[in-house]
């Protein structure tokens, strides 16, 4: 019966690491088609300071997960931090490719300081739900880097979110959860009813915690963004602007640089 339940216990593993990879992989190719479609080019001459960026922003971020604020509406292991605000700067700066990358550094960064308490479940969950907001957003945004496309960008990226997340966590999430952490479906359902009466299943919960603590997040943290960005972005792109700078007044003097 042990060997049995040993082996159960291997291949449900082995299952969530298999959709794990299979969702993070599928989170970079809609990247990527999505840079090739708006016309993104690489730029080479900024490669080193944009991975330079890209790190010290995931870091930050990873940081940041460590500063997480309990809801009242919510049971507690819905907390909210500011984690994708750094993320969202890189993707506001880069490109959707560097949002992905910096969500998922992000992760292995919070990995590092604190480990997991959810079976790996709830990074996943943090992952896929932050890449929901930071896509649509950056995405939009690279169409036309405007304030507006911006607003716009961090707008639909916040619905997207809502909606993705709260979907995501009915019909995988939880369930997984429940398989691999081993809690009882009740036992959840019961820490929100503590917060909130009025949850009582699954469909509740989403509804009632999951959903608000999306849109809360994805508001405060759009908002956070559009505060900081424009003001960040000269610094973000300095060395990048001072050698196209250079390079247009060689192209004018007909020298070489």
């Amino acid at each position: 019966m042990k060997l049995k339940e040993l082996f159960e216990t291997a291949q449900q593993n082995l299952s969530f690491l298999g959709v794990s990879l299979i969702v993070i992989i599928g989170v970079f190719v809609i990247a990527r088609v999505a840079e090739k479609m708006i016309g993104m080019k690489n730029d080479n001459s900024a490669r080193t300071r944009k991975i330079a960026v890209i790190g010290i922003f995931s870091a930050i971020s990873g940081v940041l997960m460590s500063f997480e604020i309990p809801l009242w509406f919510a049971p507690s292991f819905y907390e909210i931090d500011f984690s994708e605000v750094p993320v969202l700067i890189c993707g506001f700066a880069y490109g959707p490719m560097a949002g992905v990358i910096a969500e998922l550094c992000k992760e292995f960064v919070k990995l590092f300081i604190k480990g997991t308490s959810t079976a790996f479940v709830g990074d996943l969950a943090n992952y896929v739900i932050g890449c929901s907001l930071v896509l649509p957003a950056s995405i939009i945004y690279h169409v036309k880097k405007t304030r507006k496309a911006a607003l716009i960008g961090m707008g639909a990226g916040t619905v997207f979110m809502s909606v993705f997340g709260s979907a995501f966590n009915a019909f995988y999430l939880i369930p997984t959860y429940v398989v691999l952490f081993g809690m009882p479906l009740d036992a959840i359902i019961g820490m929100g009813t503590a917060v909130n009466p009025g949850i009582k299943s699954v469909g509740t919960l989403v509804l009632f915690a999951v959903v608000p603590f999306n849109l809360l997040k994805g508001v405060a943290d759009s908002a956070i963004t559009f505060v900081l960005y424009k003001k960040l972005s000269p610094v973000i792109h300095a060395q990048h602007s001072i050698r196209q700078k250079d390079i247009a007044s060689a192209a004018e003097n007909g020298t070489s640089i």
